[in-house]
């Protein structure tokens, strides 16, 4: 079977102009005392968040998306009533990566490549080498204590910015860079700032890893987990957990009564991350697909009969020749059939058949053999249903073969055109359970947001905080997009505007848009009347072979 190939960035920016504006963090606004801050008092902004609110974009810490970040755009529009400076830990420069003594421990950023010809040719990891050290820590006042890859308990653990423990994982790089002792909290480092006014936003990691892992890790309102130090990697934090420390961060906040805003969390399953790949991608009119429809139906029809008769008949698959078909991917919580023996000796025949179809007769021994190699293969799969979400990081395998069981394969004798059709990524060979979040896991996920989001809501109430709804506002970019002078904001991939190139954390332009949205919530609540940006003079995606 030949490869697959769905050319995602080709099909979401052909025939799209990609607009970039220079950066500009105010309105022509004229000065003349028209700006107040109500009941508020701006003159030391200090916030308290994860990688949304530093700045993080294509995949990455960068100098000018710290630049661009939120807080630093409202710091900006605050300075036109009473605001005061606003220090930022900034990295030296645009590649993105992260070095500790020399040694690169944190990717490049992503950029928008060409093909030479000014075609864009997808995204891809920009070579260069990177000049910040962790090591050389950052002194002096800071005001923006936004920490990527923060959960909500990370910001009250001591020892989260040690250098030491960088190395073994039990600390965070861009904490250790400007923490104020090897065993410091992120929430103590924020109070001591002693800001007038705060924002806090965090959460969105307590979910958002068990949903890119595709639920691989562990929901701990399931476990009833409610020890901070054992929530566990890719895991969904307790909904408990999450509304004891965020309260405990809000006491800290606003210890000294400085009023602030909290920020709830947005639908993650709604970004570019998990909206880009479609779950029922296999036309019938693809030359590569379409063709081989009349043999997958043949094999598969075999390995049905099989499911039914193992009591399984949800694992039917069939593709469609008039429609686009489902993906074939692998979900780790149905029962593992590849275990039983009676399964690989119904395969048996399957797969003798098989190599009927490639005129390659195979005696008893030799399919059994093919068959024990086969049977994780088909243990575990079913076809995607449209309410499935395939992550971003399946575009690259997507009807590719699966090296390892070519390999294997081969070595087994097996001919190569053979081995190739039995291995094409989300076809023959299943996307793996990591790559697909399927609607129990989309629960889980929605459950704990919407736990998460109350919790927040009812302690801005109780302190009498601004509560900035960016879930409702980020959902209207999803749906129906959100013009502004000069164009709609929207989440398609690339070419939408909102989303930098790793799916997940906005452009310049999102970030405005989030500012705008927090900034109508403070003049809200406390009768300010800071002024919005244009989000039309921030940029967003455009073709680079290079840092800019």
């Amino acid at each position: 079977m030949k490869n697959l190939n769905i050319k995602f960035i080709a099909l979401f920016l052909a025939g799209t102009a990609i607009i970039g504006c220079d950066d500009e963090f105010d309105n022509a606004i004229e000065d003349g005392g028209v700006y107040t801050s109500g009941e508020a008092d701006f003159s030391k902004f200090v916030t308290l968040g994860n990688s949304l609110t530093a700045g993080f974009a294509d995949n990455a810490l960068y100098l000018s998306g710290q630049l661009n970040s939120y807080p630093n755009i409202i710091a900006g529009q605050m300075q036109f009533a009473g605001g005061g400076e606003f220090n930022q830990p900034l990295v030296n420069d645009n590649t993105g990566g992260l070095l500790a003594g020399g040694v690169q421990i944190r990717p490049n950023r992503l950029v928008l490549a060409s093909d030479g010809n000014g075609t864009p040719a997808g995204p891809v990891v920009l070579d260069a080498t990177p000049t910040t050290d962790i090591t050389n820590k950052v002194t002096g006042p800071l005001n923006n204590f936004g920490v990527p890859g923060a959960r909500v308990f990370h910001l009250a653990a001591p020892g989260y910015g040690a250098l030491a423990g960088v190395a073994t994982g039990t600390a965070n790089p861009y904490y250790a860079r400007f923490s104020s002792s090897e065993s410091s909290t992120v929430i103590d480092d924020a109070i001591a700032a002693n800001g007038t006014f705060f924002t806090l936003w965090i959460g969105n990691n307590d979910i958002l890893g068990y949903a890119t892992s595709g639920g691989l890790g562990v929901d701990n309102n399931e476990l009833n987990n409610i020890d901070p130090a054992a929530q566990g990697d890719n895991s969904i934090t307790n909904n408990n957990v999450f509304a004891r420390v965020y309260q405990q961060l809000v006491d800290g906040l606003t210890a000294n009564g400085a009023k602030g805003a909290l920020v709830n969390i947005p639908d993650v399953t709604s970004i570019p991350f998990f909206t880009t790949v479609p779950s029922q991608a296999l036309s019938p009119v693809d030359p590569n697909f379409g063709p081989q429809i009349p043999l997958l139906n043949q094999v598969y029809g075999g390995l049905n009969q099989i499911f039914a008769a193992f009591g399984q008949p949800d694992r039917q698959i069939s593709f469609s020749t008039s429609a686009a078909s489902g993906l074939v991917v692998r979900d780790n919580d149905l029962v593992d059939l590849s275990q039983n023996p009676s399964f690989v000796g119904a395969l048996v025949p399957l797969v003798q058949g098989i190599g009927d179809s490639f005129n390659l007769t195979l005696n008893t021994a030799q399919a059994t053999g093919l068959a024990q190699i086969l049977a994780p293969q088909f243990g575990q799969i079913r076809q995607a249903t449209p309410s499935d979400l395939i992550t971003f990081t399946a575009a690259t395998l997507l009807g590719e073969n699966n090296q390892q069981l070519l390999g294997t394969l081969t070595d087994a004798q097996v001919p190569v055109e053979l081995a190739r059709a039995l291995t094409a990524n989300g076809i023959t060979f299943p996307l793996g359970d990591e790559f697909v979040l399927d609607d129990d896991e989309q629960d889980r996920i929605t459950a704990a947001q919407t736990a998460y989001n109350a919790t927040i809501e009812a302690i801005a109430i109780a302190n009498d905080l601004a509560y900035v709804d960016v879930r409702t506002e980020l959902s209207r970019v999803a749906t129906s997009g959100i013009s502004y002078n000069g164009g709609v904001l929207t989440s398609t991939y690339a070419s939408g505007g909102a989303f930098s190139l790793d799916g997940v954390h906005p452009t310049a332009r999102g970030y405005a848009f989030t500012a705008n949205t927090i900034i109508d919530a403070i003049n809200a609540q406390y009768d300010s009347t800071l002024p919005k940006v244009d989000i039309g003079a921030y940029d967003s995606i455009q073709l680079s072979d290079s840092a800019q």
